[in-house]
């Protein structure tokens, strides 16, 4: 999880009910912030590190429990998977997981059960928000854009760096309650829902959908935790928010294979790519996971023509060398192009890297430098305050400033539709709707 969604986390204002009726920011959310609940037995996976492939024996739901997820509609039948007799093997991401009855997948979401797979995290999201679609980090993407974000359990990695450990290193069960009745997410039970509701509380793809546009919403931003290991549900959402004229929004750190990312980008409009390192050994320390996938999916999106950015977190002797950003920046380059936008993103101690110090504002600044140097246009700083030009958005042709922000908010907007007002150049991006 990038430090970005952090921010996201920590820093979301507080907005009243009333605000809703009105127009204003989603108050799914008991007052405003995202929305953790932690209710469920103890089980192997609070406590378990699994590597990647190696799944969690045994703690597939069953009995009662299993029986209310599915009255509930949070057990769903996967996609793209395979059977092997009784075993299964996932084939959405590289992790590859084969699942046995009863078995549960390296990315927590996925179980066995009687043969088929399922997975347990549709139409429950454990996190809901309005945003602002700089928060993502989305720059060159529809500025000023409000983004109605959702989240459920789960990742397919391990980051030792997780900002969003809370949920993505948990289960289902463990931030959503199946027992009791049944509430479904309307407008009118947004504004009356009680402390503790979240956990029990159904959002569909069409009541995502719904209070998206409800609360003047431009985009659906499936973020936070890591929507691949929410693929069913973030598929069909996003199929009923493109039927409405919502645009898709994905926030992932990009580890899932070709063929579902091919029928993901048919209904994509945008990305924040979180590309981790460049290096395959960092990879396997950092984040339990491969460079190559990651560097496929860019290349996919390039090929098929969804808007995306890149994300590097910064981290301090891990990702810090700044002879393998150069390396990194050299490849976006000539893969992507220079005009693809970079967002160099400063480190905050977090999770199982919480002695660590935060990224020195100066490396952020030297990495700068470098990626520029290798030919990148749009490179921009994250989670630091107070560097100059840190969000600036500048024309790759003439040089002059076209978009200046403070804190994820626009200050100024300097552009004839998508063109700079001075040379004529496009500038890469989607500037109008």
């Amino acid at each position: 999880m990038n430090s970005q969604a952090a921010t996201e986390k920590k820093r979301a204002p507080r907005i009243g009910r009333r605000a809703v009726l009105q127009g204003g920011a989603l108050a799914v959310l008991i007052g405003g912030g995202v929305v953790l609940l932690a209710r469920r037995r103890p089980g192997p996976a609070d406590s378990v590190e699994t590597a990647p492939g190696q799944v969690f024996t045994g703690d597939a739901p069953r009995g009662d429990l299993w029986q209310r997820w599915q009255k509930r509609g949070w057990a769903k039948k996967a996609l793209y998977w395979e059977s092997l007799g009784t075993a299964v093997k996932c084939r959405l991401c590289p992790n590859e997981c084969v699942l046995k009855p009863g078995d549960r997948s390296h990315c927590r979401n996925k179980v066995n059960h009687q043969g088929k797979l399922y997975t347990l995290a549709y139409g429950n999201p454990c996190s809901a928000h309005v945003d602002p679609i700089e928060k993502k980090p989305l720059l060159h993407f529809l500025p000023g854009a409000r983004a109605f974000s959702i989240a459920t359990s789960g990742c397919n990695l391990r980051c030792l760096n997780c900002q969003n450990w809370e949920i993505s290193q948990k289960e289902p069960e463990a931030l959503k309650d199946a027992s009791g009745p049944d509430l479904v997410a309307t407008r009118e039970v947004m504004m009356r829902l009680g402390e503790g509701d979240m956990a029990r509380l159904s959002m569909f793809p069409d009541q995502v959908v719904e209070l998206a546009a409800a609360t003047g919403c431009q985009t659906i931003a499936y973020t936070y935790s890591e929507p691949i290991s929410f693929y069913e549900y973030m598929l069909e959402t996003a199929r009923a928010a493109r039927a409405r004229g919502i645009k898709n929004v994905w926030i992932t750190n990009g580890y899932i294979q070709a063929k579902p990312l091919l029928e993901l980008c048919g209904v994509l409009d945008a990305a924040n790519v979180n590309l981790k390192s460049y290096s395959n050994d960092i990879y396997a320390k950092l984040n339990q996971g491969k460079l190559e996938p990651i560097l496929a999916t860019l290349r996919t999106l390039k090929a098929q023509g969804v808007w995306f950015e890149v994300t590097h977190l910064v981290v301090p002797t891990y990702t810090d060398d700044l002879g393998m950003i150069r390396r990194m920046c050299g490849w976006m380059a000539r893969e992507l192009g220079p005009e693809q936008p970079l967002h160099l993103s400063r480190f905050h101690p977090e999770y199982k890297l919480d002695r660590l110090p935060p990224t020195p504002i100066e490396v952020l600044l030297k990495a700068r430098e470098v990626a520029r140097a290798e030919g990148l246009k749009h490179v921009y700083v994250g989670n630091a305050r107070g560097v100059p030009e840190a969000e600036t958005t500048r024309c790759a042709g003439c040089g002059r400033v076209l978009v200046e922000r403070s804190i994820y908010s626009v200050q100024a907007l300097r552009l004839d539709r998508n063109k700079c007002p001075y040379c004529g150049k496009v500038l890469a991006g989607v500037w109008v709707a």
